[in-house]
């Protein structure tokens, strides 16, 4: 219990350490737009690939547990969008960003770090800290909603197509269900929790990575310990903010 109250310490004083002493501009600028290729552009075929067959899964699930010919078959299309909107496509998705993008960001640091290179950063006089993980908190916080958007739209789409190939709600229905009692709310919150979840995703990953000790078993075993805890963290936040936010 002591090693994790340890931890928590330590990560809030890499934190504090992480918004200190910014670097150039233009350097800071440039180590931006890397990290948002790196981190963000990569990821979006990945995303959308899940997102379109999820959304048509969820379309289906949905259709075979509504057979009572009273249940209106708009609901398909309703549930579908809720579905999606409030809590696949922020916190799945960020799940599966934190195995993806989390362990990338644990490893890379985590190589810079055994093999000395950040040693040679702070010697410099660098912060090696905020040259290396504030670019990817900025890049994660500003870019990934704009891969829940694309997420949610596809799985949208995709549970469209999957309707209407295996007849189970027809266009009309379906269409129907997607704008009945939208709340545009639903979207800002959807958006709140990526942005919190991309903080963790970028944040603690680089923790794992930038206090890892040894060598290139120890880098490994950092970057798993870096998704398991970042995966659990974000579980946890979705909980909370699901009940600060929505369970007024």
């Amino acid at each position: 219990m002591i090693h994790y109250f340890k931890s928590i310490g330590r990560y809030f004083l890499m934190l504090q350490q992480v918004f200190k002493s910014p670097q150039k501009r233009s350097v800071f600028r440039e180590l931006i737009f890397k990290e948002i290729e790196d981190l963000g552009i990569s990821s979006i075929g990945i995303v959308a690939f899940i997102s379109f067959f999820v959304g048509g899964v969820v379309v289906i699930q949905t259709a075979l547990n509504l057979e009572s010919p009273l249940t209106p078959r708009y609901l398909i299309g309703y549930a579908s969008r809720e579905s999606l909107i409030l809590e696949f496509s922020p916190t799945l998705i960020s799940i599966i960003l934190a195995g993806k993008v989390g362990s990338y960001i644990a490893s890379s640091i985590g190589t810079m770090r055994v093999t000395e290179q950040i040693d040679a950063l702070e010697v410099m006089g660098i912060n090696s800290l905020n040259h290396l993980v504030l670019p990817k908190i900025i890049a994660n916080i500003f870019f990934y909603p704009f891969v829940i958007v694309i997420s949610i739209a596809l799985g949208i789409f995709g549970g469209w197509v999957a309707g209407n190939i295996t007849g189970l709600v027809s266009s009309t229905d379906y269409l129907t269900g997607i704008r009945t009692d939208f709340e545009p709310f639903h979207i800002t919150y959807s958006l709140i929790k990526t942005s919190i979840f991309a903080f963790v995703i970028a944040t603690i990953p680089a923790y794992h990575g930038f206090y890892v000790k040894g060598g290139a078993i120890e880098v490994g075993r950092a970057s798993t310990r870096a998704v398991v805890w970042t995966s659990v963290v974000i579980i946890v936040l979705n909980y909370i903010l699901t009940q600060m936010i929505l369970g007024k």
